[in-house]
């Protein structure tokens, strides 16, 4: 071949790549700006859909339902667990029945964690351990129940008080005792409330002491793993707050536990040894406390005559998430199971994202007497007076 062809087919070659090279860049361009609109487009739905305001519904199914007079309704490992006088039923979205419990308690109440319920009367003696397929075991204390938690082992912790003093008992999910302990009034204080972490292994005590006109509150820490064995009584931390009463303790998670005072919120935080994380100042009176496994929400009286109640979402961390003021006169507020919260009376309902916008609002012409979230964002489960609807806004 001649040197002049050599160099002719080389420069057709260094040619065709540059012309590969040019083609390249132009379908990574064109990519880039199409991802690009593509994450506009998304960022903007999702902006629209968190601002969208639904104001009707349309019930896509129903379910006829009988309810005792003062028949309660929570959400229990995916499904509803509803509770009365007579007996606990467990159901799932489109009423069907899993489980059914018949006893008689006056004043029932019921404390869940993951796939475990405890069902107690207040003070009274009985208390009924039940998982997702039922009851496992069955309690008979020999003093008045004041408060009660289950792990989600099934271990249930009972507060007990008698005559000034307060006691504590641990027991498995069969009902089998495990522990106990005392806290008298004279040495160190009155128990107000106690919580249990999500495994079981951490326990926290309020006890308010008046002594000589002084209120302090104090709050303990137990710990039932190795850790606690070492430690006098499994007590892993005590700290005690003056002129301040907390009369709510809570686990959120089984590592994170926050005291809910007039005051202030503390949220405490540690595997073995929970210490204080964060202190939220309440600067204003409370009038509600709501939570859930990640979030604390607050509702104020406010000075807005026009929208007289503020509500403060905070993160674990203890940062504000959202502020925001509404007007509807309320006898219930939550976080529905999707973290957006609901507000609620017997004939209406609000419903609000973490953005603070509200989602939806509906004057009802029946009782409507609780609200579940779904997997789908636009759809609920409304518990009304003798029917359970599942709906879609629009």
């Amino acid at each position: 071949m001649a040197e002049g062809t050599y160099q002719v087919v080389q420069s057709d070659v260094e040619e065709m790549h540059e012309k590969i090279r040019i083609h390249r860049r132009k379908i990574l361009k064109w990519t880039c700006i199409i991802v690009v609109l593509l994450l506009l487009l998304l960022a903007a739905g999702y902006l629209y859909f968190q601002s969208k305001t639904y104001s009707k519904y349309e019930v896509i199914d129903s379910v006829e339902r009988e309810d005792s007079a003062g028949t309660q309704f929570v959400s229990f490992a995916g499904n509803i667990l509803k509770y009365g006088k007579d007996g606990a039923l467990c159901i799932d979205e489109s009423g069907q029945l899993i489980w059914n419990q018949t006893y008689e308690m006056q004043s029932p109440m019921v404390d869940i964690c993951e796939g475990y319920a405890a069902i107690a009367e207040k003070k009274g003696n009985q208390i009924y351990i039940m998982d997702t397929k039922g009851k496992c075991g069955e309690i008979e204390t020999t003093m008045p129940i004041q408060r009660v938690q289950v792990a989600n082992q099934g271990t249930v912790a009972i507060l007990m008080e008698q005559e000034g003093t307060g006691y504590l008992q641990l027991y498995d999910k069969e009902g089998t005792f495990l522990a106990e302990g005392e806290v008298h009034t004279e040495n160190s204080g009155y128990p107000l409330d106690i919580t249990l972490s999500n495994d079981g292994r951490k326990m926290a005590v309020s006890l308010l002491d008046i002594n000589a006109g002084n209120v302090k509150n104090t709050i303990t820490f137990y710990n039932f793993g190795s850790v606690g064995q070492n430690e006098i009584d499994n007590i892993v931390g005590t700290y005690s707050y003056a002129d301040m009463v907390f009369p709510r303790i809570e686990f959120l998670t089984n590592d994170v536990m926050v005291a809910f005072g007039e005051q202030k919120a503390i949220i405490f935080e540690g595997t073995q040894k929970p210490q204080v994380k964060k202190e939220i100042a309440l600067e204003q009176e409370v009038r509600s406390i709501f939570y859930n496994e990640a979030y604390l929400g607050f509702v104020f009286n406010n000075d807005d005559a026009k929208q007289p109640y503020k509500m403060s979402v905070y993160n674990l961390r203890g940062a504000e998430e959202m502020s925001q003021n509404f007007e509807m006169d309320y006898s219930e507020i939550g976080f529905l199971e999707n973290d957006e919260i609901c507000i609620r009376n017997e004939l209406e309902c609000s419903i609000y994202n973490l953005r603070g916008n509200r989602k939806f609002h509906y004057n009802f012409e029946n009782n409507i007497r609780k609200v579940f979230s779904t997997k789908r964002s636009i759809e609920y489960i409304f518990m009304m007076d003798g029917e359970t609807q599942k709906v879609r806004l629009k």
